[in-house]
């Protein structure tokens, strides 16, 4: 039997074979999890030396049963699945791969973007269903002539960024430290972000201070008639404020790739409406970016087996320790 073995809780893209090539390096096991459920989790943990996560939650109770365990690495960028101070009371390292779909979720908000500018999903909508009416949809306005709002300006944030200054666009942004990066764009505190924005996009991730961060105060802030984009983290929208947004005309469209809870229930008239463009969490997906994911993933669990330092490190406080 190998002497490492790294637990693998949940694998989206259906096979392991990169995971496991990178491991066999270090004659390390993998241990593919039958689900990502936290009993699961629990019962597979005992004994390994690594967690490798996706989607899954890697809660305390988790780590627990892990005693051995010395990092858990995201196979993504956002750690809200990931109880990362109950690892750093552990001495668990984790890691991430902030940077490795950058592209992907810029054009993906981008694509959003010109499909509500265009009426792309509503035309679509109708013509399947045997409608060919140019007058049925909403007025469409010139880019160009339009102002984003950037809520969040980091990677993906300034990518999207440039790549609406190529449009003509206006961008203006929001973050915490008022830095625009070199981006060149005008920085806004927040509701006057929302007041001056057709088109507002979230760029942030998940935290106590970010959740429903756009809710039924903030948007009465809003343009009437903004339409919104959400490629980050489904948490920082008030789903029922959003829907009472849509029904007041104060939001024209939304565009969301991201959901609370997820999946969500395509039921639920939000989901419904022919004015919410909806994907599957789609926007970090390519075969490049999922292959560097999990190539990258892999290496930074097989440095810390190894005795190394990986290249993503969330609590740099617990490699202080050692």
């Amino acid at each position: 039997m190998s002497e490492k073995r790294v637990l693998l809780t949940d694998l989206p893209w259906g096979t392991s074979d990169i995971e496991r090539d990178g491991l066999a390096e270090i004659e390390a096991e993998a241990i593919v999890a039958p689900d990502g459920e936290e009993q699961t989790l629990i019962e597979q943990a005992a004994g390994v030396d690594a967690i490798a996560t996706c989607w899954a939650r890697v809660t305390s109770r988790v780590m627990d049963a892990a005693p051995d365990c010395r990092i858990v690495a995201r196979l993504g960028i956002g750690l809200d699945n990931i109880d990362v101070d109950a690892a750093t009371e552990r001495g668990i390292l984790v890691t991430n791969v902030p940077d490795y779909c950058v592209e992907e979720v810029a054009d993906h908000t981008l694509a959003l973007m010109l499909a509500m500018a265009r009426n792309v999903g509503f035309f679509h909508l109708r013509t399947k269903r045997g409608e060919y009416d140019l007058q049925a949809g909403p007025g469409m306005r010139r880019l160009s002539h339009q102002t984003l709002g950037l809520i969040g300006l980091g990677r993906i944030g300034q990518a999207v960024a440039s790549r609406a200054k190529a449009l003509g666009m206006t961008v203006v942004a929001h973050n915490r430290t008022g830095d625009d990066h070199g981006v060149g764009c005008q920085m806004l505190d927040l509701p006057t972000l929302l007041e001056c924005s057709d088109y507002v996009s979230l760029h942030l991730p998940a935290t106590d201070e970010t959740e429903h961060l756009l809710n039924s105060d903030t948007f009465g802030h809003l343009r009437r008639g903004a339409r919104l984009i959400n490629t980050s983290r489904g948490a920082l929208v008030d789903p029922a404020a959003l829907w009472q947004a849509l029904q007041s005309g104060r939001v024209s469209g939304a565009a969301l790739d991201v959901f609370e809870p997820e999946p969500p229930d395509l039921s639920d008239p939000l989901y419904r409406d022919e004015r919410v463009i909806v994907t599957p969490h789609a926007a970090f997906v390519s075969a490049e970016s999922l292959e560097e994911l999990r190539r990258r993933t892999i290496a930074q669990v097989v440095a810390v087996l190894q005795g190394m330092t990986p290249e993503n490190v969330v609590n740099p406080q617990v490699q202080d320790r050692h």
